[in-house]
């Protein structure tokens, strides 16, 4: 398979007019060549942290805190999923990864609440897609070991010390949430050693210095801070620390739209729109050791292709501008995963 257009190549996303040349699912030449095709060609996404779970609830609890929305184990979402029969649940999620996959999600890391069951859900709803997922089991040692890793609510709300030993004795990632609401509890998570952090909206100069110090990767979710009133996480000062990567968070606030983060991030965050196409691609990809994210020979072609004739992005004078700030769904023309 030959992919032609503006092919947006390597980790600084340099801008080449040329072809993509796939083989068994992998890349095996980038040529520079004209073409006559107004493609723009740019990895599939990599969404680093997603709640799927919560489709069946989308836009529910309007006006309420984070807690009352989201925290364990009685927060509106875990009422709801409760609630909610494992058919209903399967068939929501199914619905959300078949719009990520058309969109250009490659894959997402998702935090899977329900324990084994829960885990379980998510491996049906994603049978039969392209999209691939990283499923990080929540609540007991063997949610972990039914999934791919370990997802953790955050350091206040449990000890996580056990399900943490555990989940490095399996040589599985450990992300948990920290900072969201505070700065309380970031330290104790640091503690944790994490393979990576989620939200960080609150961090003291001490936290910053530790993330740095001790490599810690943070994934940050801007829209859903803001939704749930928690603020924005200082992106610019964390992109100059340490890896960051791009979430949506849950699908009960918002869209798991990378397209829609991409433009948030960049606008309210004070950060270029190559480190956050970075974000939404190569970093996501690290934290979980996948071979994808970027547009390199050897690399897994997991491939968006957008109409850059299109009505949105014709006379585009930056592609990586465009791609990040202004392209959406409807400027998908092909996803290759």
């Amino acid at each position: 398979m030959e992919l032609e257009g503006l092919v947006l190549r390597g980790r600084t996303f340099d801008p080449i007019e040329g072809r993509v040349v796939v083989d068994d699912g992998e890349i095996v030449a980038i040529e520079e060549t004209e073409t006559d095709s107004d493609a723009i060609i740019c990895p599939a996404f990599v969404n680093a942290h997603t709640h799927i779970g919560d489709s069946i609830a989308k836009e529910a609890g309007a006006g309420l805190s984070l807690d009352d929305l989201v925290a364990p184990p009685d927060g509106l979402k875990h009422r709801l999923l409760r609630a909610a029969s494992t058919e209903e649940k399967v068939e929501a999620m199914r619905r959300s990864l078949r719009f990520m996959e058309r969109s250009g999600t490659a894959r997402t890391i998702e935090f899977r609440e329900g324990g084994v069951e829960g885990v379980r859900a998510i491996r049906e709803a994603l049978d039969g897609l392209d999209i691939e997922a990283t499923v990080l089991g929540r609540e007991t040692v063997d949610a972990m070991e039914a999934g791919d890793g370990f997802g953790a609510s955050g350091a206040r709300d449990d000890d996580f010390a056990e399900r943490r030993a555990a989940t490095r004795a399996a040589n599985k990632p450990f992300g948990i949430h920290a900072g969201e609401r505070d700065s309380h509890d970031l330290s104790p998570a640091l503690d944790l050693d994490p393979t990576f952090l989620v939200h960080v909206v609150h961090p003291e100069p001490h936290h910053l210095d530790r993330i740095e110090r001790e490599g810690v990767p943070v994934v940050v979710c801007p829209r859903s801070n803001l939704v749930t009133g928690v603020g924005t996480p200082p992106i610019a000062d964390l992109c100059d620390r340490t890896t960051v990567a791009l979430g949506t968070d849950n699908v009960m606030l918002n869209s798991p739209s990378m397209f829609r983060e991409m433009e948030f991030a960049t606008k309210v965050g004070d950060v270029p729109a190559e480190e956050v196409l970075r974000m939404a691609t190569i970093h996501g990809a690290e934290l979980v050791d996948r071979n994808c994210g970027l547009i390199e020979t050897g690399r897994d072609a997991k491939l968006l292709v957008l109409d850059g004739d299109s009505d949105n992005l014709a006379g585009a004078r930056d592609p990586v501008r465009a791609v990040v700030r202004r392209a959406g769904v409807a400027d998908v023309e092909r996803v290759v995963l």
